[in-house]
């Protein structure tokens, strides 16, 4: 793909999956010639917010083509951690149909024109980041998967349950995160193994949950829970990433 100068382009989309009406919000650059990869951005246990479309927009810049899915449904959020919870529970007490939201949303990115249907990747945002390491542990046809302060008991699997994983794989976790214990991170590590992943696990320094989203300090002080923005693991992680999707898409597919 080339470029000239960028001129972004991004709409609302409407969608059905699981019996469900989604809501979406897909960017990419009209500058870009041709087809490009695309990105699927999954939420936070928030919802679908402004903070993934921002994350897809950042996306389009790179000159992919990102669409920011909705696990919830009918692009529900929550303003409190008890709502929260709530829909977060619905989603992991019921995988099949996570599944079935997400492929639907895949459905909805390679039928864009300006997508390279071989070229897909996925990335999320704590809840986000759990279900995207859930997708590429039963086998979703991924060319990457990237997970930010993502929950990690969702991608262990039974064993025999999961399918061979084929997508490069990167968790980056908050080091000092108490929400991911190291018997989360020893097991997951241990199926990635199993699995014969390609993979990495990074722990950003010092970093806590919700580190690369700026709302996360005042969320942490309005509710009283360990979230907490660090610029310097925000923005090292997102060019860490950036090169793992370079890599990724290089490869023939």
């Amino acid at each position: 793909m080339s470029t000239a100068m960028a001129e972004l382009r991004s709409e609302e989309i409407s969608y059905s999956a699981d019996g469900v009406t989604m809501k979406g919000y897909i960017a990419w650059d009209d500058s870009v010639e041709g087809q490009r990869p695309g990105v699927l951005v999954v939420h936070e246990w928030w919802g679908h917010n402004d903070y993934p479309r921002k994350r897809a927009d950042m996306l389009a810049e790179l000159g992919y083509t990102a669409l920011a899915l909705d696990m919830y449904g009918d692009g529900r959020t929550a303003d409190h951690p008890e709502d929260a919870q709530k829909f977060m529970q619905e989603l992991t007490d019921n995988l099949e149909s996570s599944r079935a939201r997400f492929d639907a949303a895949l459905a909805q990115l390679k039928a864009h024109d300006t997508v390279d249907t071989n070229h897909i990747a996925a990335i999320g945002y704590c809840l986000g980041g759990g279900l995207v390491l859930h997708m590429a542990r039963y086998g979703a046809d991924l060319d990457a998967v990237a997970s930010f302060h993502g929950s990690l008991p969702l991608a262990v699997a039974p064993d025999g349950e999961g399918a061979p994983v084929t997508a490069r794989v990167v968790a980056y976790n908050g080091e000092a995160d108490p929400f991911v214990p190291q018997e989360a991170i020893d097991a997951f590590q241990r199926e990635m193994e199993v699995a014969g992943a390609d993979y990495q696990f990074i722990n950003m320094p010092g970093a806590v949950h919700g580190f690369s989203n700026p709302a996360a300090t005042d969320n942490g002080e309005k509710f009283g829970l360990p979230l907490k923005y660090d610029a310097l693991a925000d923005e090292s992680s997102w060019a860490h990433m950036r090169l793992l999707l370079q890599t990724a898409f290089a490869d023939e597919g």
